[in-house]
């Protein structure tokens, strides 16, 4: 089942990201956010944009969420999406599920950019694969630029790419963005 993150799924959710960042170059953190934290992360991008967990028998499989690209109006209608699947649950179709729901939504706040900046490596190691690249080419982005040798984590120097995708089409007299508190009780999946 595909939800809405609450504060109280802090702890599983800060397990899941907790890993990545102790254990792989896929986050740039070299310290994992404390529950805490990571419930006041929730809570703030639940302020104005969507933050969607996977919950499978009381237990979280992963999550997706967007954010403000730039905090500039001018670039209300861009965002930038994040994922993160329990190391045990990937490759069953969770990521895809919650970029799909995590779309639906965003089209619906008037959003027609999604931007995902993804760590990347010139070879593969023990701590980076390119399975977020292509992920993300799987569900539609392309990149657009790379930021070479700009993250430093176990001993490696790492790039980032940025990977876009058009969700809908620009126009000179596009709506608005509406928060996400607006529709979330539109919201069906």
């Amino acid at each position: 089942m595909i939800r809405i993150a609450r504060e109280e799924d802090s702890a599983q959710l800060a397990a899941i990201y907790g890993w990545y960042v102790e254990n792989t170059a896929v986050s740039f953190e070299y310290e994992a956010p404390k529950v805490a934290e990571f419930a006041g992360r929730i809570r703030e991008i639940l302020q104005t944009h969507p933050f969607l967990v996977y919950e499978e028998d009381s237990r979280l499989l992963g999550y997706a969420y967007a954010h403000p690209l730039i905090r500039r109006k001018a670039c209300d209608w861009a965002v930038e999406v994040s994922i993160y699947i329990r190391r045990d649950a990937r490759g069953k179709g969770i990521g895809r599920m919650l970029y799909e729901a995590l779309e639906n939504i965003l089209l619906r706040q008037n959003i027609c950019t999604l931007e995902a900046c993804v760590a990347a490596c010139d070879r593969e190691d023990k701590y980076l694969t390119d399975s977020s690249v292509r992920f993300h080419t799987r569900m539609g982005y392309q990149t657009v630029g790379k930021m070479s040798d700009c993250g430093y984590k176990f001993g490696r120097w790492y790039h980032l790419l940025w990977m876009e995708k058009h969700i809908a089409q620009r126009k000179a007299d596009t709506e608005a963005m509406r928060p996400f508190p607006e529709i979330r009780d539109l919201w069906d999946l």
